[in-house]
């Protein structure tokens, strides 16, 4: 009988068998994502300031139901009891509000077009919430569910046995719609966007399921509405159609940033197959629980699952895919900077003042492939810039401090992901040292010339955040320096190998803080560490002390040896949380959250001092890192919409999360290595994209054992206080025995320290 098996017959058995138990392995994972997590913020007090968007992982835009008005930045408040309509979203921080925003609004009975006249009540109980589906059923009994694909959805109607009408807002600024009810289908563009050539426009189509019983256009600004009109152009322009009374519509949605054609194609590609609206939710769900799988925890509690993958979510939102496929395959996209047509790959929206710390290391680990791509976008960025971009959105804002856009490459060129050419980059980075770009404070480098002879920022009116940008230059010149010497480029390793210790510049002796200088070198007075403000962004002396990544050997070495420097960092958490608005003038939402947290002048809530915890390994005291880290895990993130000490922030605050889960965390990026704290889980399995798997154990983990008694890498006894990233790459197993009281003997060998450039140095 064993003849009648023929090899290919035997094979194609195993290959079934096999799917069959990785299909049985796989878990279903992305009902514990919450994208409500972080939604009730305001102005005054930030839970993360986050939407429920409805989306694919770095999907070029999302959709989230609006509660908020057009244009505000707000768009979904969790203590809000309206919705005004279903909407496009690509926005990565209420601050800077969203941009190529069009929204769908079902509306029964009487047609009703305005946002306030359209807007109907509805109950989180009646809300469901996930990454891969969203449905709420309003008060008026009307049922709306939204499910995801990179560039477009497919959206769901139910309505009552009423008149059954959907209204498409043209939101902000110019737009175009157009009906076609043979076809059943709209077209149009938004072009609603604050940075981005004069160009940009969002062209969408909509496809329905239903036919129009009648149709017409408005307008939002003052409700006009034109029944029978079939398109119209101008400012606020929109559209309604009417279904039949009880209607159950589809509508599939998908837009594009080149032309109406490849909206079209977008449509057909992602979304022609999907004969119902459940198959395009069962796409979306396996794709979520492809990447949640990858990163399988296990031993923690529910809400610890809930809270971890719905920290994943986020981290895996931003940046979104600016790029699309043409009918050849290939990828190409309309540039944000140039407003031109280019081949290959473009991401936007981020900031990178917030994500190079987390949120991009975290990518070096999941995603590679990716990373390498965002590189070659970056310098393709640059080059059509003129800039390397520091916040784009989706072109480039100049938003907050530092050229962080080098600790993307040079982090990203250490790990092993060496897409791009590093004379380029260096050449780039070298103009965007030297010179101030025209937009914001982070577009080239502020008072460079200044910054170049006396190794520091001048503080004045003129200069706020002065000691800040100073700090930041330093780090990122050593990530300039660590790119130039891996790559053999000896003019920039010696420019920025000098330039890297140009932090001691800002550093006084007599205080033992980081502070500012005028133009003479003489310290600024009156001298407040808790002032929050002038030389410091968006914090105070207490938060900025500890931004010197790439040295915090240099740092000790400054602050007088290591008691001094683990004394300094046990006052953060004994401090009061007093605040001195400072030269703010006025209480900002970050102090608020740092007070609220009650952690001592530690301000978790923004990202300055989000690192800070895990420098007592650097310093012999790596317990106390353990502590804290725990300490924030449990006690600051949640799963529910007060989930986040502060803003989100693009997926830092998430990444902050996840990898501090895991166990470590990135203190420098540009640098090989990752700080061990303490991992929330029994087992976490990292599914890699080599294939390989690296597991974290800590088996007898629980909520008093926060403490490293011992540890094991690939079962050979490890005291070091950081892992390497190849470590992780290479796969195995990282074994940690836990322990319910601090260990003082582990970890505080000189040898056992994490990377700091002097101390590198020293010994080559």
């Amino acid at each position: 009988m064993l003849k009648k098996y023929t090899l290919k017959g035997i094979a194609a058995a195993c290959l079934i068998t096999c799917a069959a138990v990785v299909k049985a392995q796989e878990q279903d994972l992305v009902h514990y994502a919450n994208t409500l997590q972080g939604t009730n913020s305001k102005y005054e007090l930030s839970y993360g300031n986050t939407y429920p968007a409805t989306s694919l992982p770095f999907a070029m835009n999302t959709w989230t139901p609006q509660t908020g008005k057009n244009g505000d930045g707000w768009k979904y408040q969790y203590f809000e009891k309206k919705i005004r309509g279903f909407q496009q979203s690509h926005q990565c921080s209420s601050w800077v509000n969203d941009y190529a925003v069009f929204s769908l609004m079902p509306v029964t009975g009487k047609l009703s077009v305005t946002d306030e006249d359209r807007a109907t009540g509805f109950s989180h109980q009646n809300e469901v919430a996930h990454p891969n589906y969203y449905k709420v059923k309003l008060d008026n009994n009307i049922t709306a569910e939204m499910t995801p694909t990179e560039r477009g959805a497919h959206l769901r109607f139910s309505f009552p046995k009423a008149a059954s009408y959907l209204v498409l807002d043209g939101y902000t600024r110019m737009s175009m719609v157009k009906i076609l009810p043979a076809e059943r289908k709209i077209i149009g563009f938004v072009d609603n966007c604050r940075w981005a050539p004069s160009n940009f426009k969002n062209f969408f189509v909509i496809q329905f399921d239903q036919p129009f019983k009648s149709y017409g256009t408005w307008e939002n600004k003052k409700g006009n509405i034109m029944p029978g009109n079939l398109t119209d152009e101008g400012e606020g322009r929109g559209a309604y159609i009417k279904f039949a009374d009880g209607a159950i519509v589809s509508a599939k949605v998908a837009s594009s940033y080149i032309s109406p054609e490849q909206a079209e194609l977008n449509l057909i590609t992602e979304l022609g197959a999907d004969k119902t609206f459940d198959i395009t939710k069962e796409k979306a769900t396996k794709v979520w629980n492809k990447l949640f799988n990858r990163v399988l925890v296990e031993g923690g509690t529910e809400e610890q699952k809930a809270t971890f993958y719905s920290c994943l979510y986020h981290a895996n939102l931003f940046s979104h895919r600016f790029f699309e496929y043409g009918k050849d395959k290939k990828p190409y996209y309309f540039s944000p900077y140039d407003g031109k047509i280019h081949q290959g790959y473009m991401y936007t929206d981020n900031g990178f003042w917030d994500t190079f710390r987390a949120q991009f290391p975290l990518n070096t680990i999941l995603h590679p492939t990716m990373q390498g791509q965002y590189m070659q976008a970056l310098l393709a960025a640059q080059q059509q810039c003129g800039w390397f971009p520091s916040w784009s959105f989706p072109g480039e804002t100049g938003g907050m401090n530092g050229n962080h856009a080098i600790a993307l490459l040079a982090d990203a060129w250490v790990k092993g992901i060496r897409t791009f050419d590093p004379q380029e980059a260096l050449k780039a980075y070298y103009h965007e040292s030297t010179n101030k770009g025209p937009w914001g404070g982070s577009n080239g480098r502020g008072m460079a010339k200044e910054y170049l002879s006396l190794g520091y920022i001048p503080y004045s009116e003129q200069s706020q955040g002065a000691t800040a940008q100073s700090l930041e230059y330093a780090y990122d010149d050593f990530c300039g320096y660590q790119l130039a010497k891996q790559t053999h480029q000896p003019f920039y390793q010696e420019v920025y190998g000098k330039q890297m210790y140009n932090y001691k510049m800002s550093y006084d002796p007599s205080t033992r803080f980081m502070r500012a200088r005028d133009i003479n070198g003489k310290w600024i007075e009156p001298f407040k560490p808790l002032a929050w403000g002038g030389p410091y962004t968006e914090g105070n002396a207490w938060h900025w002390q500890w931004s010197v990544f790439h040295d915090i050997q240099g740092l000790i070495d400054l602050m007088g040896g290591d008691n001094n420097f683990t004394a300094k960092l046990d006052s953060v958490f004994s401090q009061p949380s007093t605040i001195d608005v400072g030269a703010y003038g006025i209480m900002i939402h970050e102090m608020t959250e740092m007070k609220l947290i009650n952690m001592g002048q530690y301000a978790h809530g923004n990202q300055p001092i989000q690192h800070m915890i895990y420098l007592y390994n650097y310093a012999g005291q790596p317990w106390k890192a353990q502590q804290h880290v725990r300490e924030v895990l449990n006690n600051i993130y949640h799963s529910n919409e007060n989930g986040y000490p502060g803003d989100e922030d693009q997926g830092q605050m998430s990444s902050w999360y996840v990898l501090s889960a895991m166990g470590f965390y990135s203190v420098c990026p540009g640098v090989n290595q990752y700080v061990i704290g303490s991992p929330e889980f029994k087992k976490i399995t990292l599914t890699l994209e080599n294939g390989k798997k690296f597991v974290i154990e800590a088996p007898n983990n629980d909520m008093k054992n926060v403490y490293i008694a011992s540890a094991q890498l690939n079962g050979k006894n490890y005291t070091r206080n950081w892992l390497s990233h190849q470590d992780i790459m290479n796969g195995g197993t990282l074994r940690f025995e836990m322990s319910d009281k601090p260990v003082t003997t582990r970890g505080i060998h000189k040898a056992d320290r994490p990377y700091s450039v002097s101390v590198y140095n020293a010994t080559k």
